[in-house]
């Protein structure tokens, strides 16, 4: 990904934030699977997670497309990257969009004055933004089709898409094409949906958005946006409980903490599934997911059931 593709990316990062507290109900979020952790740029993971938050749409549609069609912006192709570049077909950017289709659903998401199909940015949400307009999520196959007409691209699409979604690590995951969704609590889903929207923001000792965060401030305002009060730091967030027993299943949204005794707490991360967090872990590194079996487990907590209300 080119530098100007990652600062485009990081001037959109909030723009989906502003939507998410009263969207999150139909939104469906889940944890991105270890090929896609490792297969896609994780500028483009994040576009992918922030389009699907934006738009209401699973982020592994996106993904799915991104793939197929220019490999997260990675393919050899120049119509894929390269300005003004068409292939035979005359679609071009990273989401290969035609200009007669362009004219009608090109978005200018990181509002720099310009709808660029060639911009990353305005290419995924503005793919998002075709698929809604086609039919998503209702009937996602259909929209696809609309977006190609192949039933083998529609097919390609949703096989990546499928490998995107991480199994038994979701929350409420859209099934791609039915529309249904399992239940799970809300202000969880709201507080986990906000975190991996800031996949790929840089670490910030004190950050608390704008441009970073660590872990306490990652945690503090992604139970913010669900309507959760939180103490600032994770020794004050894990004192704050409630805390789980021993042993107790953790689920999707829960606090898990670190450090060398109950009274020194040193880290804290967001439980999303599959044995994994996402956390902003330290200096020179970006918010992402990882496993919380860390030496210095201390233990959970599960403020999405306190009722503290900000």
């Amino acid at each position: 990904m080119t530098r100007l593709a990652l600062a485009l990316v990081g001037a959109v990062l909030l723009l989906p934030v502003l939507v998410i507290s009263a969207a999150t109900g139909g939104i469906q979020v889940s944890v991105p699977s270890k090929q896609a952790r490792t297969g896609i740029p994780p500028g483009y993971l994040a576009l992918y997670e922030q389009a699907g938050l934006a738009s209401g749409l699973p982020w592994q549609l996106l993904a799915g497309i991104g793939k197929v069609e220019c490999d997260h912006g990675q393919s050899p192709d120049p119509s894929c990257s390269h300005q003004g570049v068409e292939n035979q077909a005359g679609a071009g950017g990273p989401m290969q969009f035609l200009a007669s289709t362009w004219a009608l659903y090109g978005l200018d998401a990181n509002g720099d004055g310009s709808a660029d199909r060639w911009d990353p940015v305005d290419a995924v949400f503005s793919a998002a933004n075709y698929l809604r307009a086609a039919g998503a999520p209702a009937d996602i196959p259909a929209a696809l089709y609309a977006y190609n007409h192949s039933q083998a691209y529609v097919d390609q699409v949703l096989a990546w898409a499928d490998r995107y979604q991480q199994q038994g690590a979701q929350l409420g995951l859209l099934e791609m094409g039915t529309g249904a969704s399992a239940a799970g609590s809300s202000v969880a889903q709201t507080a986990v949906a906000f975190a991996l929207a800031q996949l790929g923001t840089p670490y910030r000792w004190g950050g608390e958005g704008g441009g970073g965060f660590d872990c306490s401030g990652l945690v503090q305002a992604a139970y913010q946006t669900a309507g959760v009060a939180l103490p600032r730091v994770a020794q004050a967030q894990y004192d704050a409980g409630p805390l789980l027993p021993a042993g107790a299943a953790l689920e999707p949204g829960d606090l898990v903490f670190f450090g060398s005794s109950p009274s020194a707490v040193s880290h804290v991360g967001i439980v999303v599934g599959g044995g994994e967090m996402v956390d902003a872990p330290h200096t020179g590194a970006v918010v992402r997911i990882e496993s919380y079996a860390w030496p210095d487990y201390l233990g959970a907590s599960r403020p999405a059931t306190s009722g503290a209300a900000g």
